[in-house]
């Protein structure tokens, strides 16, 4: 920390996504919506697969989840930008940056295992159905979730860390909405050997297992479907799904065009762009996604609807 304040860059300025005044307002308002969207469509979620017995089920205890870390997920980045837009201010403190790279990447590699855990859950229950209750039971869904929240912390602070031995020489200049890292070390005059090293190892090493996992796990899915005669029984596994693999390509989608393809093939405007669609297109689509396609989300979402405001509030 101290060797960042000492290279003379006590703050950063985030260039954000216009400069002009009538997009910036058209812009505030935009996200401000997306953002209530989000923060609505997934509080929804939660309360439906809290209140519903129904959807007392690992698949549902994992999206309950999800939905948490997507509401998590948007308020790291979002608000910032809101208040940037509104109070024409868009320098962000050099510990508030830092703080925003931590928060940034721990949810993200959350996401991402969460993901991976419910390709998981999916794969169990369609290829192995009779010890899907003996393998994935309430006391292992949790240690999941909590593994997936314990190492995804470990790898933030340590990314987080690794950019205090930085110096950034005067270079302020952020052109993003919020403090990305590749943007940072863009920035940054110091050699970014070790902090490469540590983004392609510990970084990469969450997002690229989790979606190797994912991919072995629909794989073997599959090649299950392929032994179901009926068409009905086929239908059946793809609408279970496919929600599932609708957001793993939107988010992986996204993650792997910005971070894991060759900085010659893309510029910062679509970086940016893509980083629009995994921070607060697909968090806001996700209970979309998950609920319209499911009948029994349907039904959870329904019946919380009707449900008296004091039945709500003791949930």
């Amino acid at each position: 920390m101290e060797e960042g304040n000492q290279s003379g860059v006590s703050e950063f300025i985030l260039l954000g996504l216009s400069d002009e005044p009538e997009q910036q307002r058209f812009l505030f308002f935009l996200f401000l919506l997306m953002y209530l969207i989000t923060g609505l469509g997934n509080l929804l979620i939660i309360l439906a697969t809290s209140s519903d017995p129904r959807l007392h089920t690992p698949m549902y205890f994992f999206l309950g989840n999800l939905s948490l870390v997507d509401i998590c997920f948007t308020s790291t980045t979002i608000p910032k930008m809101l208040n940037n837009h509104i109070s024409k201010n868009k320098t962000i403190t050099y510990a508030g940056c830092l703080t925003q790279v931590f928060f940034f990447i721990w949810f993200t590699e959350i996401d991402s295992v969460l993901l991976a855990t419910m390709a998981y859950d999916r794969y169990v229950a369609i290829c192995n159905p009779l010890h899907y209750t003996t393998v994935m039971t309430p006391r292992i869904c949790a240690l999941m979730v909590l593994l997936s929240w314990f190492w995804s912390f470990t790898n933030a602070l340590t990314q987080t860390i690794s950019l205090t031995r930085l110096s950034f020489c005067g270079h302020n200049e952020i052109p993003h909405f919020f403090c990305d890292l590749s943007a940072l070390l863009k920035l940054t005059c110091s050699d970014t050997f070790i902090n490469d090293l540590i983004v392609n190892t510990v970084g990469a090493l969450t997002i690229f297992l989790s979606f190797i996992g994912i991919l072995v796990s629909y794989g073997y899915i599959f090649l299950a479907v392929l032994k179901i005669s009926s068409v009905s029984g086929k239908q059946k596994v793809f609408s279970t799904c496919g929600s599932h693999l609708t957001v793993v390509c939107l988010f992986y989608g996204t993650i792997i065009g910005v971070y894991f393809s060759p900085t010659s093939t893309h510029t910062a405007q679509q970086d940016t762009a893509a980083a629009v669609m995994y921070t607060v297109v697909t968090p806001m689509l996700n209970p979309f996604i998950y609920s319209l396609r499911n009948k029994d989300m349907k039904g959870a979402l329904k019946m919380l609807f009707t449900r008296k405001p004091g039945s709500i509030l003791r949930l």
